[in-house]
């Protein structure tokens, strides 16, 4: 069977150029990075140092700003429990989402549980162009003076809304509240620059950017270095005590080598990327009657998009962030990114089938490779809480599907998607009344 891969929001497929790079520091350059009264030991150190260093560079931050993880869930709970069950810690409030992944959501209720405040904010869920988005008002009214931390998602796993990081982080600055983002979904697809968004903390996984599995990193902003962080994992002091372990050379060379490349070829790769969405929908549209988008539209091109910081090919990204929360004509003299929508991701595409149940129609398609929500969560019987969260029913929910398109789909492949998915719909729709 001819499998067509459209999953990418919960992995991708390692780059062969980020595998061919790796290999020699797995087969000839092995040693461990902390035995450097060896010469084996010191260049992998050497390397190690090299990989920080470009890393720190390109989310905008120095070297000792990176502290290599796991992945994003563990840098997740470095960062969440981290600062808020730090010894000095006296704020007693942390502000989230209610649409934030597993990672943030299951600290957060530990934390409940040593008697900390949690307030999980709405969302939009009436305005077509901003579904899915902060509204910045009640975001005024939870952050105040005993707010010790604010999680919240950049880009959304299951829909792709991007938040309006500027006033969210002028907000939290203005009440000395630590900022936290799991960037997960978005390193890579967009330009992050952890100064241009105004985050303190930033989580990611290489995974989620055509990088190796099992390792990821925790992102700290350059004035926010003496940041209070209490480590989750003991034993040996590595990274200034902020995660024992041995590191993962390996891993840290794919990681350095997958981000070099995605943010080398994001003005093309976001551009086809998006095409494709676009391709995706309307075809499926057309086989489809009542076929339903979760999460904000898109208009095409990106109009309004400026992103604080973020240098792409040279060119000095410009302009409002919170520009996200409506499209409009690009500012003269700011750069863009073509093909990104201001308010989404631009491989995410969630649809809600209209009398279906999302289950028994991914039955019907077994070439496909597509999800009804989170990874972490698709074992769960319960409907997307995302989907919930943005009004839409339980059935409605539960008759969704995300899709994932990346760096390695094609439009034939988009194609012969929408094909079979008709196809199996106009069968399953048979059966319900």
């Amino acid at each position: 069977m001819d499998e067509i891969y459209l999953d990418n929001h919960a992995t991708t497929r390692t780059d062969p150029r980020v595998v061919d790079g790796m290999l020699p520091w797995m087969l000839d350059e092995y040693a461990n990075s902390g035995s450097t009264t060896h010469a084996p030991g010191r260049r992998v150190a050497a390397k190690l140092d090299e990989c920080r260093a470009n890393i720190a560079k390109q989310f905008g931050t120095e070297p000792d700003g990176i502290v290599f993880t796991s992945g994003a869930t563990e840098s997740v709970n470095l960062a969440i429990l981290g600062v808020a069950l730090h010894p000095r810690q006296k704020r007693r409030k942390i502000v989230s989402v209610v649409t934030e992944h597993r990672a943030v959501l299951d600290p957060l209720k530990r934390l409940e549980r040593f008697g900390f405040e949690v307030i999980r904010l709405g969302l939009e869920t009436q305005d077509p162009a901003t579904i899915g988005m902060l509204k910045i008002d009640e975001v005024e009214r939870a952050i105040d003076g005993d707010t010790a931390l604010v999680s919240v998602m950049l880009g959304n796993n299951e829909i792709g809304t991007l938040q309006p990081f500027s006033a969210l982080s002028a907000i939290c600055r203005q009440q000395g509240a630590i900022l936290h983002t799991d960037a997960t979904q978005a390193v890579g697809k967009v330009p992050v620059d952890i100064v241009g968004i105004g985050a303190d903390l930033l989580s990611f996984s290489s995974h989620k950017f055509y990088g190796p599995k099992g390792i990821g990193g925790l992102v700290i902003h350059p004035d926010s270095m003496s940041l209070p962080i209490q480590p989750q994992i003991l034993g040996g002091g590595q990274q200034q005590n902020l995660r024992s372990g041995t590191l993962n050379s390996v891993g840290v060379v794919g990681t350095e080598i997958a981000l070099t490349i995605a943010i080398e070829t994001m003005v093309e790769e976001t551009a086809r990327i998006a095409s494709l969405r676009e391709l995706l929908w309307s075809e499926l549209k057309k086989r489809i009657e009542g076929l339903r988008l979760n999460g904000p539209l898109w208009t095409g091109p990106l109009r309004g998009q400026q992103l604080h910081g973020q240098q792409l090919h040279g060119q000095q990204l410009q302009g409002q962030q919170s520009s996200r929360l409506q499209p409009g004509p690009t500012d003269s003299g700011s750069h863009s990114v073509a093909g990104l929508h201001p308010a989404r991701l631009p491989g995410n595409l969630n649809v809600c089938f209209p009398r279906v149940d999302g289950q028994s129609l991914m039955l019907r398609v077994p070439q496909l490779a597509v999800s009804s929500g989170s990874a972490c969560t698709s074992a769960e019987p319960l409907p997307s809480h995302v989907l919930m969260a943005i009004g839409r029913s339980e059935d409605e929910a539960r008759g969704s599907m995300r899709f994932g398109i990346g760096r390695f789909n094609t439009e034939s492949e988009i194609l012969r998607a929408a094909d079979v998915l008709g196809k199996a719909y106009e069968d399953l729709s048979r059966f319900v009344a």
